[in-house]
This record gives C-alpha cells, sequence and structure tokens, in this order.
C-alpha cells in the first residue's frame, strides 16, 4: 500500500466536512422548526455525555449552550456520569447522548439505567443501531458517518448541529473549512516533534479533541489545555521544532511569551471549526509520512464494545 492511499477513508471523510455542516445546518432549522422539537427547551437543566472524541463534543456544546444563556449544561464521560439514575446524583431536566456508532457499552449502559427516569436525546451516525430502542428521541446524521476508526466529519457535524440550535451562525465557519481541508501541510508542521492544542470557552473541548486527533492517528507526543491554564506550566515544554496551536481568543500576551520560545506558535484567527478541520488534514498527512494507516490505528476499533464477562 503507497502512503497515499493510507486513510483514503479519513481524507474522504475529512475533505466532506464543508458540505457536510452545510447539511447539518439545515437539517437542524427544518427540525425545530417542526412542533415538539428533538432538543431540550432553553431554560432547561441538561446533561451531555459521551466517550472519547463524543465527550469533547459534549464539552464543547456544554460551554457554548450556557455562554449562549439557554440553561445549565453539564459535561460528563459517558463512564462517570453523574446523573438521575442514583439517588446521590445530580438532577437534569434531559440527557444528550453523543455516539456515532450507538454501540459504545458505557453509552448503551447509561441510557438504560436512565429510562423512565429523565428524557434522553441521541445525537448518533448509525441509525440503525441499538441506541434507537433506548433513546426518547433520535437526531439522526447518517450522512455523516464514517468508516475510518478516526472520526472527523461526525464529531464535527454533530457540534454543528447542537451550535445552530443556539442559534449560532457557522456560515464563516464553513467558508474557512473548504481552504483548510485542502491546502498543502507544510515541512514544519510534519516533521514537528510534539503538538499542544489551546483552547478558551467552548473551544476547549475542540483543543482536546485536536490532541487526540493526532494522539490516535499518529501516535504522537500531544497534550491540551485551556488557554489560559498553558502559562501555568504547560509552555515549559515549549521550544524549537515544537508547535502550539491556540483556538478562538488569544489571551493577552501569549503570542510575546511564545516568541520566546521557539516553538511555532499557530494562531490564524480562522474559526476554530475550520482549524480543527486543519488539524484533522495535518494528523493525516502526518500520518503517511510516518507509514501510519489512520483507517486502522493501534489498538482501536470504531466503537468500545465491553465484555461484561471479561
Amino acid at each position: 500500500m503507497s502512503n497515499n492511499t493510507l486513510g483514503a477513508f479519513m481524507e474522504e471523510e475529512l475533505v466532506s466536512q464543508p458540505e457536510v455542516w452545510r447539511r447539518a445546518i439545515e437539517q437542524c432549522k427544518l427540525e425545530q422548526a417542526k412542533a415538539g422539537q428533538l432538543l431540550p427547551a432553553d431554560g432547561e437543566r441538561i446533561a451531555v455525555v459521551g466517550c472519547g472524541t463524543s465527550w469533547f463534543m459534549a464539552q464543547s456544546y456544554a460551554a457554548a449552550r450556557e455562554a449562549a444563556g439557554k440553561g445549565v449544561t453539564d459535561a460528563f464521560a459517558a463512564s462517570e456520569a453523574f446523573l438521575n439514575h442514583n439517588s446521590t446524583g445530580r438532577q437534569y431536566d434531559a440527557v444528550i447522548a453523543i455516539t456515532r456508532s450507538g454501540t459504545t457499552t458505557e453509552v448503551l449502559g447509561l441510557l438504560e439505567a436512565l429510562r423512565g427516569k429523565v428524557r434522553t436525546v441521541a445525537v448518533i451516525g448509525d441509525v440503525n443501531s441499538p441506541i434507537i430502542a433506548l433513546a426518547d428521541a433520535v437526531i439522526g446524521l447518517s450522512y455523516a458517518d464514517e468508516k475510518s476508526v478516526v472520526q472527523t466529519r461526525f464529531a464535527t457535524t454533530a457540534l454543528v448541529y447542537l451550535l445552530t440550535s443556539l442559534g449560532i451562525e457557522l456560515g464563516t465557519a464553513i467558508e474557512h473549512a473548504r481552504t483548510a481541508v485542502t491546502e498543502p501541510v507544510s515541512q514544519e508542521l510534519l516533521d514537528a516533534e510534539q503538538f499542544t492544542f489551546l483552547g478558551t470557552g467552548w473551544t476547549v473541548g475542540l483543543a482536546h479533541e485536536a490532541g487526540l486527533k493526532m494522539r490516535e492517528a499518529v501516535q504522537g507526543w500531544t497534550e491540551s489545555y485551556p488557554a489560559m491554564e498553558y502559562r501555568h506550566g504547560p509552555i515549559s515544554i515549549a521550544a524549537p521544532g515544537r508547535v502550539t496551536w491556540l483556538f478562538g481568543a488569544q489571551p493577552e500576551g501569549l503570542d510575546a511569551d511564545m516568541a520566546r520560545t521557539g516553538a511555532l506558535y499557530v494562531n490564524t484567527g480562522k474559526h476554530p471549526l475550520a482549524e480543527l478541520a486543519r488539524v484533522h488534514k495535518v494528523t493525516l498527512e502526518r500520518a503517511r509520512v510516518r507509514g501510519l494507516n489512520p483507517d486502522l490505528p493501534r489498538n482501536l476499533t470504531r466503537s468500545v464494545v465491553l465484555n461484561a464477562t471479561a
């Protein structure tokens, strides 16, 4: 297999993001216009859960919903969700689960435990998955489902749908992403030893997801932090041959502090979702030059299905 064919599914999927995002925006607006909308109403107290990439998208949506004044919104890893299903859990009006496959053990177990106790909504890629029977409402994004193990478009499309529901305009994200997914990757980014991703507010989840993408596909050393936390220790690893990549607003003085480290500082000012799509492209090309296949990364499968008897 030539290096250009490694990650063929990932390439097709990441490049399709601008168009798939457009479809999600249209779908969200149509579904919101219907009576009895699928997502919780403004003012409801909600929890958003997921595993891996979906957990990071949950973090981004939760921060954005609260910032938009729509109500208390907490994000949990599905395995650590402190919810309505036991007497000591926090009480919510609704729970949203984000899952590409709809087969993840922790998510299914949580929804089973919540059945009849709180309204649940599943945002899914595989509309034929077992989660259909467990959730009270389903938002199906089948056109965003993927063949590659390494997620790109499903995660971002789920987030685009959820951000659109908050009234956030994402036309600029689509415009910027059209360039982000096709631009050549610089040699400096291909050769970099280490990446740190930073975000603020709703983009902190994007930073965590960018770090996960590169760990999965490139087996690389990546870290991620809220941007204001970076100078509380992690900046100590910044050095020539390493990269610090910012999503969203820059904290005052960070650019000057980065200049002193000699590390490459990426702060394009482009829409954060488009920047995540750019990271997808960089990740793919970094995997290829290392002879790695992000469609089938080491030790990973499309969905984590645990054997309870193991």
